[in-house]
């Protein structure tokens, strides 16, 4: 089809579906964070002075950054997991706005007693609302009949949608049954309460008999042809036909959906820094938790240093090149812990146990993970974040991206000081590729799952595997 044969559509294929009950709750949250604070303000010093003026604004704007990236108000979440959800992106705003006001020398400003009743009040206020509008919606959907859908397939992502409609409580659909891709073809389905009516052959008829309102098309990709077929049969039936590409058949890197010009496009693989508001707040959070850091540890990285250069000749750091964001080259920078010595052109050593090349410091620094803190300084430069993949030497990284798969999509996110992989204790030496792989796909999944919370959860369990048995 040439570029002049494609038309583009007259509406939007992606839709805002936000429902009125999510601005309302937005609203509510928003309520419950700006009047509790400027009554707690206005009891203390009998009126609202600026200061508390503008942490309610700079409240109000964080909300609509973190809440959206946490996933509040994302409609899937039953009472309990809604509530844990509120919680995490709650404390996170907390946090930020306790930073901002570190770096920004103001919280000398505030009233403590009234800043902690706040954030409690708030934030229970914040739960209040979100269980009285769960409540509310359940009501009034309980006074309507839930719309009989139909899913296409029986494949992982049929049996994932299945689950997931029924238990969600903010969907008026529920799954009736499916059908099958070939006759005979059930034997792995294991969804209760859902069942086989047929083959996707007989929709039509388990369309009319069952009454059905709604179809989902769960179909594997390489039937993706079909979809066209099924829904040329459905057009006469007034039922609504709905796709959902089994797309996590693939390997997918922080996928997403979106559009340009009407056009609804797929990514599949994606750095999750697109875009200018997830980079700034990394970014922010590195660079101002990097500062605090430097300027708490200078007396430790001083002794460090003058250890060193007491224990053996040479310098105090050590510098190689490593890969980093999307492959850029940088220096990282650590203490030395070893003697110094020349290693084969193109190649570096793993650090193995009991190795004759670390020094008496380095075995301490390198057990502790002390020699990492210079790369604080690669944080501030920009070329390291306090949280993602480490960054390995370029030789392994020429190794194992061949035998590793999707080994260099670790590079889709700036490089760290510590991550996912380091606290569930896959650090120090790989001496297999059994290990490589369980560390990339810890990498890969904190890059699917990245946000400004799952920073925040590694920082706090990092000091916990400092002392793992596999850094030498």
């Amino acid at each position: 089809m040439t570029d002049s044969a494609f038309r583009a559509p007259a509406r939007r294929l992606l839709q805002n579906h936000d429902t009125l009950i999510v601005w309302v709750q937005r609203l509510l949250n928003m309520a419950a964070a700006i009047g509790p604070l400027l009554w707690l303000a206005e009891w203390r010093d009998g009126e609202v002075k600026d200061n508390y003026r503008y942490l309610g604004v700079v409240a109000v704007l964080l909300m609509f950054v973190i809440y959206q990236e946490v996933g509040v108000y994302r409609r899937y979440a039953g009472p309990l997991e809604g509530v844990q959800k509120l919680a995490r992106a709650w404390g996170v705003l907390v946090m930020t706005l306790g930073v901002m006001a570190v770096f920004t020398k103001t919280a000398d400003q505030f009233s403590r007693q009234v800043l902690l009743v706040w954030v409690l009040m708030a934030f229970i206020l914040q739960a209040f609302f979100y269980l009285l509008t769960l409540a509310l919606f359940r009501r009034i959907q309980g006074r309507e009949q839930r719309v009989p859908a139909l899913v296409l397939g029986t494949g992982p992502l049929a049996r994932h949608l299945c689950r997931s409609i029924n238990r969600n409580p903010w969907l008026p659909d529920r799954v009736t049954g499916v059908l099958s891709e070939h006759a005979g073809d059930i034997s792995h389905w294991d969804v209760q309460g859902v069942p086989v009516l047929g083959t996707t052959a007989e929709v039509v008829r388990v369309v009319q008999e069952q009454g059905i309102r709604r179809v989902y098309a769960a179909l594997p990709l390489r039937l993706t042809h079909h979809v066209d077929q099924i829904q040329t049969e459905l057009f006469d039936c007034n039922v609504d036909i709905v796709w959902a590409p089994d797309i996590f058949s693939l390997n997918l890197l922080n996928h997403s959906v979106r559009e340009v010009a009407g056009v609804p496009l797929i990514t599949l693989s994606e750095t999750p820094l697109i875009g200018g508001g997830r980079a700034f707040l990394k970014t922010v959070m590195d660079r101002v938790l990097a500062v605090l850091a430097v300027v708490a540890l200078s007396p430790v990285m001083l002794l460090i240093a003058l250890a060193i250069k007491l224990d053996s000749e040479g310098p105090i750091f050590f510098r190689q090149p490593r890969h980093g964001w999307d492959g850029r080259e940088f220096q990282v920078l650590k203490f030395r812990s070893m003697v110094v010595h020349q290693e084969s052109q193109g190649t570096v050593t793993q650090t193995q146990k009991h190795d004759a090349r670390v020094t008496r410091v380095g075995r301490f620094i390198r057990r502790t993970s002390i020699d990492e803190l210079p790369q604080l300084f690669n944080v501030l430069e920009g070329s390291m974040s306090l949280v993602g993949p480490r960054p390995h030497a370029i030789s392994h990284n020429n190794y194992y991206s061949d035998k590793v798969n999707a080994y260099l999509a670790r590079h889709r996110i700036k490089p760290g000081m510590t991550g996912l992989a380091q606290i569930r204790g896959y650090r120090g030496e790989t001496d297999s590729i059994e290990k490589m792989k369980m560390r990339v796909e810890c990498d890969l999944e904190y890059i699917n799952q990245w946000s400004l919370w799952l920073d925040v959860k590694i920082l706090f369990l990092t000091p916990f595997a400092l002392f793992s048995r596999n850094a030498y």
